[in-house]
């Protein structure tokens, strides 16, 4: 993979997700036009579900709790996101040979796979699936969206998350998919705070930047012209 100039990491707390697409859509906008540089979104959703493009509702099997439901432009299936997981949305243009859908999932996984080692977990793969997994439970998912070769949407991968949440849907529609956690994994130590420590220096070393730079949330609000939704992010 050619070697990258600059990351940009936002680390923005708790998020709603409708917030987090509209900031996803201008992002997108700004790195087609080369305003900004590839940036991780790092942050945490509100309980919510979310089905990819072509997915099938029938997939989330109950919802007594009126989980909001949310369909959106990424590839995939149903997942859960809530309180205690990791969301990483990498805003990045892909140029020359990174240019293979299938070579960005694999990274994505690889980056996860990385992070997870930190702490001492082993993570891996299974054939024919995407995401990350821990034998044979999932820990993290992926469902990307690329547009114009930058891609946008990407991981969720359970640090401390409440596993029940996940009892409502079928996993990315894969029929027994039992899911875990780095806390379930019997690292109830690990935060989110921490894990995206770790996660931010696997994402670089795997996609190969030189530099890492953080950038201030209000900062990034007013690259892409959303000061107003920035009163809507956590801290």
């Amino acid at each position: 993979m050619k070697a990258r100039e600059n990351l940009q990491v936002a680390r923005l707390g708790t998020v709603a997700y409708e917030t987090a697409l509209g900031l996803q859509t201008a992002m997108l906008a700004a790195r087609i036009a080369d305003q900004i540089d590839d940036t991780l979104l790092l942050l945490e959703h509100p309980d919510v579900f979310t089905l990819g493009r072509g997915a099938d509702e029938r997939f989330i099997v109950s919802n007594s709790r009126k989980t909001p439901v949310f369909r959106v432009s990424r590839g995939g299936q149903v997942t859960y996101h809530g309180p205690g997981q990791l969301v990483g949305y990498p805003i990045l243009k892909l140029e020359g040979p990174a240019r293979d859908v299938g070579n960005y999932l694999r990274a994505l996984e690889e980056a996860m796979i990385a992070a997870l080692a930190t702490f001492q977990i082993a993570g891996g793969r299974r054939r024919g699936l995407t995401g990350v997994w821990i034998g044979d439970r999932k820990i993290a998912s992926i469902g990307v969206g690329i547009r114009r070769w930058v891609t946008h949407h990407g991981f969720a991968l359970n640090v401390s998350t409440e596993l029940s949440h996940f009892d409502s849907i079928v996993p990315c529609g894969i029929e027994g998919c039992r899911m875990t956690s780095v806390a379930a994994e019997g690292h109830c130590e690990v935060t989110v705070t921490g894990f995206a420590d770790a996660m931010t220096s696997a994402f670089a070393a795997t996609f190969d930047y030189a530099r890492v730079e953080r950038i201030e949330n209000a900062r990034l609000w007013r690259l892409v012209g959303s000061t107003s939704a920035s009163a809507k992010v956590g801290h």
